[in-house]
């Protein structure tokens, strides 16, 4: 699809494109709408976004120094082709982290027999919330590269989801090996920020057959196109604060999710910490921080054939994903 005009805050932000008929490679784009490609500008041809992030604080200075130069030789955007900005080697995704999404998924799930009112459920689940983002720790997973789609590519539906449901995230982008890092250097080891959306089938979450086994993310995340990744990645230092962003997805034009990261009970340096305790952070790897209020099962209306969802988050851009059905074989 065409492509409009880059959005996003800073001189510059980093990506994938591809001509037609030609093989991806590393861009970066300026915000007047073209892009440079980084093979040529550093002269090696074999070189990927991810390698751009390996060598990371070598080259940021560079990247600034070719954003700043008018007489680089750039491509129009719009006769692009946009793929997922990184292939990271690992996604960390953060579940239930946004306080209002929270609770609205504990009142959706809430037991029929339940014998609290939905005020007293809503402000007893409230309390614990509160309660975690104070004591307790981020709730991290991990999800598959194959689920990563480019920002503009159709989202095919699976024939076996029942509930395919929206999930509008920020994620950060890591810069360099992380390995049990304190919440207060975990910035440093986060290159930038971009929009992914991390789609669910509500319905596969928790497992039927053995509820003891609890959640089942493999087959209720990991559907290939699952998440719709960029269209780019902003350098950290253009973002002034990732706690103080605005998430917006449109499902066919309106509104179904509008809200700032405040509102996340842990920050990215909490999530991006508390998963370097247990692994080690790669570069290019995605960090996800959890998805805010206003997901399909609050308003009683999951993903079908021929919907079109539209995600922004303030600074980073937008993408723009067409639901398809799957085609039955």
């Amino acid at each position: 699809m065409p492509v409009k005009p880059a959005a996003f805050s800073g001189p510059f932000a980093l990506g994938t494109f591809s001509a037609p008929g030609e093989a991806p490679f590393p861009g970066l784009v300026v915000p007047e709408g073209h892009v440079l490609d980084l093979r040529t500008a550093l002269g090696e041809p074999a070189l990927t976004t991810r390698a751009v992030f390996e060598r990371w604080a070598e080259l940021l200075p560079r990247l600034h120094e070719m954003a700043a130069d008018a007489q680089a030789d750039r491509q129009p955007l719009d006769a692009l082709h946009v793929h997922a900005p990184v292939e990271p080697r690992q996604i960390f995704q953060s579940g239930a982290n946004y306080r209002q999404h929270v609770i609205d998924l504990e009142l959706a799930h809430r037991s029929p027999d339940d014998p609290r009112t939905v005020e007293e459920a809503r402000a007893e689940t409230a309390a614990i919330m509160d309660r975690r983002a104070a004591e307790d720790l981020p709730y991290v997973f991990i999800g598959l590269p194959s689920a990563i789609t480019g920002p503009y590519d159709d989202v095919v539906l699976p024939s076996w989801a029942e509930q395919p449901d929206w999930e509008l995230e920020l994620a950060a982008v890591i810069s360099r090996p992380a390995y049990r890092v304190s919440v207060e250097e975990a910035l440093e080891y986060v290159a930038g920020y971009t929009i992914a959306n991390d789609l669910t089938d509500r319905a596969t979450v928790f497992r039927r057959d053995m509820k003891a086994i609890g959640t089942d993310w493999l087959r209720s995340k990991n559907a290939p196109g699952f998440t719709p990744l960029g269209p780019w990645i902003v350098p950290a230092a253009s973002i002034a604060d990732p706690g103080d962003l605005r998430v917006t997805l449109r499902l066919n034009g309106e509104t179904m999710q509008d809200e700032s990261t405040k509102d996340m009970l842990f920050g990215v340096a909490r999530i991006v910490s508390y998963a370097s305790q247990t692994s080690r952070l790669l570069p290019g790897d995605l960090v996800l921080t959890g998805s805010p209020a206003g997901n399909g099962m609050h308003w009683g209306r999951l993903l079908r054939d021929g919907d079109v969802m539209e995600g922004s988050i303030t600074g980073l851009g937008a993408q723009r994903t067409r639901c398809t059905a799957e085609v039955p074989r």
